[in-house]
């Protein structure tokens, strides 16, 4: 039985913007997002004498069916495709779940990856790309990676300069945050500030953390943190450990920290893991101009 090992590399935004809502309720966003070392693995197995998904998964809170991104990036694909087959997906999760790091729908993206080698010519590149947009808005850029802006409900993507190999901490507080719950208190709120698009990417484009820090925002951050006032105070903790650039990802709660080199960044790491809670969790990792990557 034909098998893939296929990486799904976390994300973060660089920026977030919302630029409006279109009348079927969903938001138009504009956002800079950057793949990270930081993966989960994926195999993914064909069996073309059966039928059915099957999924497991090393994380017990994850679902293991149709709620699962993964599960229905399979059945879509085989769907388009017109092919019976049976598919099993084994998931090692290493990216927090619910965290703004867009874990699921890179599942989702590299199980597409993984169809599209172990089934070549069913589908397009252009196919793929549809397929990924009916998953979710994530998903889209998770399946290209690297340095994007995207645009319209995730559907408008812009490659950028690659700004990969800068060093980060990510802390994850140990809980969830609903995507969903964000987007809604977000539309009761005007934001006090907003990312200056333009000014980020030059920024990026010449490595200048400190007038990324300057030019930069997310429009979810004050909602979330609201609602949590912890993740301001490890917003502090992480600037007073030298911290360039802190900023929440996507509708969170994990925060990233971005250091100017990897020796700030292991030193604030050691500081911080002496008197983080112990449901905190922090990674480091760096940035990177790959999507899903096959590592057979």
């Amino acid at each position: 039985m034909p098998q893939i090992h296929v990486t799904a590399p976390a994300k973060i935004n660089l920026s977030l913007d919302i630029t409006g809502r279109r009348e079927d309720g969903y938001h138009l966003l504009s956002t800079v997002m950057q793949s990270l070392s930081l993966a989960d693995r994926l195999t993914v197995s064909l069996d073309s004498g059966g039928t059915g998904i099957r999924l497991a998964c090393d994380q017990p809170d994850i679902p293991c069916d149709r709620r699962n991104t993964a599960w229905q990036a399979a059945e879509l694909f085989l769907e388009a495709a017109r092919e019976r087959a049976a598919v099993t997906i084994e998931i090692c999760k290493k990216i927090p779940a619910a965290a703004g790091l867009a874990g699921g729908s890179s599942d989702a993206a590299a199980v597409l990856i993984a169809l599209h080698h172990l089934l070549p010519g069913r589908l397009n590149l252009s196919q793929l790309h549809e397929l990924a947009l009916r998953i979710g808005a994530d998903v889209p850029f998770c399946l290209q990676g690297g340095t994007v802006l995207c645009e319209g409900i995730g559907d408008k993507l812009k490659p950028l300069s690659p700004f990969s190999s800068m060093p980060l901490l990510l802390l994850n507080p140990g809980f969830a945050v609903s995507t969903a719950w964000a987007f809604r208190e977000f539309d009761q709120t005007v934001p006090a500030r907003r990312p200056q698009t333009s000014q980020v990417i030059q920024a990026m484009r010449e490595r200048d953390l400190a007038r990324l820090a300057e030019t930069s925002a997310n429009v979810l951050q004050p909602v979330t943190f609201s609602a949590w006032p912890v993740l301001d105070n490890a917003r502090m903790m992480l600037e007073q450990s030298g911290a360039a650039v802190c900023m929440m990802s996507g509708s969170g709660p994990t925060l990233f920290a971005l250091y100017e080199t990897k020796d700030l960044r292991d030193a604030a790491r050691q500081a911080l893991t002496e008197r983080q809670d112990p449901e905190t969790r922090l990674i480091a990792c760096e940035t990177r101009s790959n999507g899903p990557m096959i590592i057979n």
